[in-house]
């Protein structure tokens, strides 16, 4: 890949990164619920999902995702059921100031908060679709595929770091703003429905013809 087939990817990478979906309310969640330390730990998940995604792209495994039903549908409702069960439990969770919330519970462990930012990319035949979509567009035939694929997966894991970071710092500072918990109740059913609508997009989602 040369440089400026890079650069055009690095733009386009940074509109993949900005542009809001399921990784966006799950940063913004993350950064409510635990602040911006602990909640960034979603975002390394996150970005480890898209790199799950473009291994099976690279591998060819994306192909078989995008034509065939079965396994598609598997992958996409795993996926919907994931997103809805996200939204249940955000929705419930405790209205307490982070302060509040930080001294009195028990933190969540790393490695969920990773695994969970992980499971909402992975699990996203939307994304592999669209990686199929771009990907290609970038790559030159001619030269060895794997080099040009790492690239591609640093590049946006990148973009994604900083994209992600700003939307956890974000939801952060808001909720440490707030001392009512009517008003941290109603974000967090906000964001709880958000990743109820986010699992009924993926829903509506079909495979191209």
């Amino acid at each position: 890949m040369d440089f400026a087939t890079w650069l055009a990817f690095f733009a386009a990478s940074w509109a993949i990164s900005i542009s809001p979906g399921a990784g966006a309310v799950a940063a913004m969640s993350a950064g409510l619920t635990h602040g911006f330390r602990r909640g960034y730990l979603t975002t390394l998940g996150l970005v480890l999902g898209i790199w799950t995604q473009i291994v099976v792209v690279g591998v060819g495994l994306g192909a078989l995702v995008a034509t065939s039903a079965t396994a598609f549908a598997v992958i996409k409702w795993a996926g919907v059921a994931y997103l809805v069960w996200l939204g249940v439990q955000q929705w419930r969770a405790p209205a307490r100031p982070i302060a509040q919330a930080s001294a009195d519970a028990v933190p969540q462990r790393a490695r969920d908060l990773i695994v969970r930012g992980w499971i909402i990319n992975a699990l996203n035949p939307k994304g592999t679709v669209f990686l199929l979509a771009v990907v290609p567009q970038f790559l030159d035939l001619s030269q060895p595929l794997a080099p040009q694929y790492g690239v591609i997966a640093l590049t946006l894991g990148f973009t994604d770091l900083v994209v992600m970071a700003g939307y956890t710092a974000l939801a952060a500072r808001l909720l440490r703003t707030l001392k009512s918990t009517a008003h941290v109740r109603a974000l967090n059913r906000v964001f709880g429905s958000l990743f109820v609508v986010a699992g009924g997009l993926l829903a509506l989602f079909k495979r191209s013809a």
